[in-house]
């Protein structure tokens, strides 16, 4: 008996053993392939998003060609314009460089003479930091920096266009072949479309929300600050952290005493008002996912493949978790679907 209970044991041992390695080998082939994968998963997900108006013009007689050509085509416009809207972002970030760290730096110094015992500490980072680096610094890559980039750019634009063209033009006979899968596979495509739709809408609300709040507040770059709330509330929690925190800085550099907390505290309560009342009644209860296994989702998502990463990990896992639901046709029952006023 013990010599079975001993032979149990072990076998158990290394189906975990296995299954650790096998996660480790995963992870990292998946990192080893980012030049690949990312910009494939984008335009996977891309394509589910556009997939059901993709299905609505084919049933209007719309030759499935015509269909991707066009999708194709809004789809790249649309991923264009948000990189040319982040550009101002990046601009204003450069430029305001020399400030944030002039700040910073007070911020350490005055800290130093609060606390005792941890001069040397406070050395290092300011010297990480560094007082010269109040002078402005350009960080402009030379045009090898450029060249050298350019053919794994030019690539990953040719694997995003690809995939989503020849996705967008096969999706059905790809279903087709999965057999009683393809149901399973149509209604989670349609389950992620419209929670796209809906947060959409609700981010697009919540810039326009926060762009007004830093107007009142006289806040600079209001408009800009509204645009990052709304890109960035698409990755949840960390985006809504990463404005807030940017705002924090922004009121230090700009205002003086309790006012200088204003422009994040009038976010979070923004933030806060879309979380708890405005997403769950456009997008509705039953779509809501475990927030840890969404957060561990996302991080992890940044960590392997970067803003790429984060960005698809939410629509990847709401679409694994509607492919595996037990009961899919309760989900069809969307006669009182709030995302139905959505798409």
């Amino acid at each position: 008996m013990p010599g079975v209970l001993i032979t149990a044991l072990s076998g158990r041992g290394v189906r975990v053993m296995l299954l650790i390695l096998t996660v480790i080998a995963v992870t990292t082939a998946l990192q080893l392939a980012q030049q690949i994968l990312a910009p494939m998963s984008f335009a996977l997900v891309l394509g589910v998003v556009v997939s059901p108006l993709a299905d609505k013009l084919a049933r209007h007689g719309v030759p499935r060609l015509v269909i991707a050509l066009s999708l194709l085509l809004l789809s790249t416009l649309f991923v264009a314009v948000i990189l040319l809207l982040i550009e101002p972002l990046i601009n204003v970030l450069i430029e305001e460089l020399p400030r944030i760290k002039a700040v910073m730096a007070r911020l350490i110094g005055e800290a130093s003479h609060l606390l005792r015992g941890i001069e040397t500490i406070s050395q290092e980072i300011e010297e990480s930091v560094g007082a010269e680096a109040v002078e402005p610094q350009t960080a402009i890559p030379s045009v090898g920096d450029a060249l050298w980039l350019a053919p794994s750019f030019v690539s990953q634009v040719f694997i995003f266009v690809g995939t989503l063209f020849f996705f967008t033009l096969t999706r059905n006979d790809l279903y087709r072949l999965t057999g009683p899968l393809k149901d399973r596979l149509k209604h989670a495509d349609t389950v992620v479309a419209r929670y796209f739709a809906a947060i959409t809408l609700v981010n697009a609300g919540l810039g326009a929300a926060t762009a007004a709040a830093m107007m009142a507040l006289g806040v600079e770059y209001a408009l800009l600050w509204g645009l990052a709330a709304g890109l960035l509330n698409y990755v949840l929690y960390l985006g809504p952290l990463l404005v807030a925190s940017g705002l924090a800085l922004a009121g230090i550099l700009q205002f003086h005493g309790a006012y200088a907390v204003l422009p994040p505290l009038a976010f979070l309560a923004l933030n806060m008002a879309e979380a708890n009342i405005v997403t769950p009644l456009v997008v509705g209860q039953r779509m809501a996912i475990n927030p840890l296994l969404i957060f561990l989702s996302i991080v992890f998502g940044l960590w392997l493949w970067g803003p790429v990463g984060a960005f698809v990990t939410l629509p990847l896992l709401l679409w694994l978790g509607v492919l595996l639901e037990p009961n899919p046709g309760a989900a069809d029952d969307t006669a009182d679907d709030p995302l139905q006023k959505v798409v």
